[in-house]
């Protein structure tokens, strides 16, 4: 039986699910330093794996990776959304589609 290597932060129940086909798989529990640099990791995934589909199942990719960091980097999803309004209060979002050619001294 062929065997695939992989070093990489799977979702919490894909161990079962290959188990579920029949597999095996080995797994560990990562420590709170490596957590870190997978889930950076996952992030440059997920977002060049939308930047390919450009399909609203790899947004929910990244935005749970996100959720994730956020977390393990202990902080809430209230401080990221205070965060971010306040950005948005101070400088905008981005719903008039702006492009910025050039600025003049």
């Amino acid at each position: 039986m062929p065997t695939k290597t992989y070093y990489k932060l799977v979702r919490d129940r894909i161990p079962e699910i290959i188990e579920a086909d029949g597999k095996t798989c080995v797994c560990e529990t990562l420590s709170d330093e490596d957590y870190l640099t997978l889930l950076d990791q996952k992030l440059n995934e997920e977002l060049t794996e939308y930047q390919e589909s450009k399909s609203l199942e790899e947004l929910a990719d990244l935005l749970e990776v996100m959720q994730a960091a956020v977390k393990a980097r202990g902080w809430t999803l209230e401080d990221l959304e205070r965060v971010r309004a306040d950005k948005a209060a101070k400088r905008g979002g981005f719903e008039k589609k702006i492009l910025l050619k050039e600025v003049r001294e």
